[in-house]
């Protein structure tokens, strides 16, 4: 090869490297920007990629949302619970004592 072509290439190549980065950089910032806004991401046939819902995941997902609902129910009568217990000890015992009596009904 002639001198002339090494010259050429030293200064080809440099440029087609920072070409290649580019491109590689931009597809790169491109995804993450897709990923931050939540929109659908793609393969290189305009494919949508994202995960498959069959019927056995849609059946996962119902019965823990159904056992979501149960321990809500459950968590909102442990906190009527725990309302009651907290009323029982922080009121007076005169006044519980009260209560208790009134409960249990006239004195004979």
């Amino acid at each position: 090869m002639e001198p002339g072509v090494f010259e050429l290439l030293r200064f080809i190549l440099p440029i087609a490297a920072l070409i290649v980065a580019m491109g590689v950089g931009g597809s790169v910032f491109s995804t993450w920007l897709r990923i931050r806004n939540g929109y659908p991401l793609e393969n290189s046939w305009g494919k949508a990629i994202h995960p498959q819902r069959n019927e056995e995941q849609a059946q996962r997902i119902t019965l823990l949302s159904q056992e979501n609902a149960q321990l809500r129910a459950e968590l909102g009568s442990v906190k009527d619970r725990l309302q009651n217990v907290e009323r029982i000890v922080t009121d007076g015992s005169l006044r519980l004592s009260h209560e208790i009596d009134a409960l249990r009904g006239p004195a004979n």
